[in-house]
């Protein structure tokens, strides 16, 4: 008899749920209404919302739209997407995540205070969170992926730097370790940690969730920056974890001698896509 945990703490964070909550509210009005980006970085659940009658656009898209609803997902937009849509009389629907907009309006004010520094950001470059970031100050921030592209700064000129709200918090500490070793007595070097908690406080504890299965299925988009750092989390404590977004990947011979199985996921997984995933192994074992 295989038992099988869902991972309390797996799920949307509130930023996405206030998203989805925005969208299925106007859809229930049965309008037209456009989303700029994949709400989510999760397939199904685009798919899910597609057949409400959620249509996704691009960029490219939007330019063409006039006198529409468009929705803002919980990533964020930079200032010339906000100017575009009162340009086309598009109303906007505002699901930028708080946590987000706050880091928004930080950096926005910290270039227009010291625009002569060096606005860091440690993130994804091209992710739509640190478009939205870049975007507050006329594209002049710079953007570090990894430990190694630190040593691409000006250690001679004053350092501002912030982290993409969903990084982890230890390659984070690195970034600022190498910087405060590197940079010259006579510059200034700020850092903001601006790593959400409730991405940040995830990683502990599905840690430890991990480490109390014999068999961890992580679910979540593969497009997901959060899912990748979160299902490397699981491997590390939990060599027997695998990432898949949904039922379908399930290979069966993985549950060969496996007394546990533990199902988690992204911010990004909605709770359902979990719950479907634990119905069907009860169905195919036939408990």
């Amino acid at each position: 008899m295989v038992q099988i945990e869902i991972d309390s703490g797996s799920g949307f964070c509130f930023g996405v749920t206030t998203a989805i909550q925005k969208a299925q509210e106007e859809l229930a009005k049965g309008e037209t209404l456009y989303c700029l980006g994949d709400i989510v970085h999760n397939g199904i659940e685009v798919k899910r919302l597609h057949e409400r009658g959620l249509v996704t656009i691009n960029h490219d898209d939007l330019r063409q739209l006039h006198d529409v609803k468009v929705l803002l997902r919980a990533h964020g937009e930079p200032p010339e997407t906000y100017e575009l849509a009162r340009k086309n009389n598009i109303e906007i629907i505002d699901a930028t995540c708080p946590v987000v907009l706050a880091l928004q309006r930080r950096i926005k004010k910290q270039y227009e205070n010291h625009p002569d520094a060096q606005i860091v950001i440690f993130g994804k470059t091209g992710h739509a969170e640190v478009l939205g970031l870049v975007g507050q100050t006329q594209s002049n921030a710079i953007v570090i992926e990894k430990v190694d592209d630190v040593k691409l700064l000006d250690f001679s000129r004053d350092i501002y730097l912030y982290s993409q709200t969903t990084k982890s918090l230890d390659e984070f500490h690195r970034v600022i370790d190498y910087i405060q070793s590197h940079i010259s007595p006579d510059a200034v070097f700020r850092s903001f940690d601006t790593i959400c908690r409730q991405v940040a406080n995830r990683m502990p504890n599905i840690a430890n969730f991990a480490s109390k299965h014999d068999l961890i299925l992580f679910m979540s988009g593969r497009k997901s920056s959060n899912g990748r750092v979160l299902f490397k989390e699981c491997k590390r404590v939990n060599p027997n974890s695998y990432h898949i977004e949904d039922v379908d990947e399930i290979d069966f011979d993985w549950l060969q001698g496996v007394n546990t199985i533990g199902i988690c996921g992204a911010t990004s997984t909605p709770k359902w896509l979990m719950e479907k995933c634990r119905d069907y192994i009860l169905q195919k074992l036939g408990q």
